[in-house]
């Protein structure tokens, strides 16, 4: 699945799906937490999580630092369980 310029005529998408910013940049949010594990580093464990995005153009699922996906989105911890 490629990248699409807004201004490719071709292009269907409904509006509800789409969040742009104040320069028109396409802005992707995650959707949800699938998994959740532990990496060590160095002597430090650190929790990660698998985050689903409602990407277009970048890979649908990262791995993400649950410690600051929980201070930009919250909202998707209240069902995780700890």
């Amino acid at each position: 699945m490629g990248c699409y310029s807004l201004a490719d005529p071709t292009l269907q998408v409904p509006l509800d799906e789409i969040r742009v910013d104040a320069k028109l940049n396409f802005v992707e949010e995650p959707v949800e937490i699938l998994e959740r594990e532990f990496k060590k580093l160095k002597r430090n464990r650190i929790a990660i999580v698998k985050v689903r995005w409602n990407s277009k153009c970048g890979p649908e699922f990262t791995w993400e630092r649950e410690d600051q996906m929980k201070l930009k989105y919250p909202h998707l911890f209240s069902d995780v369980s700890s």
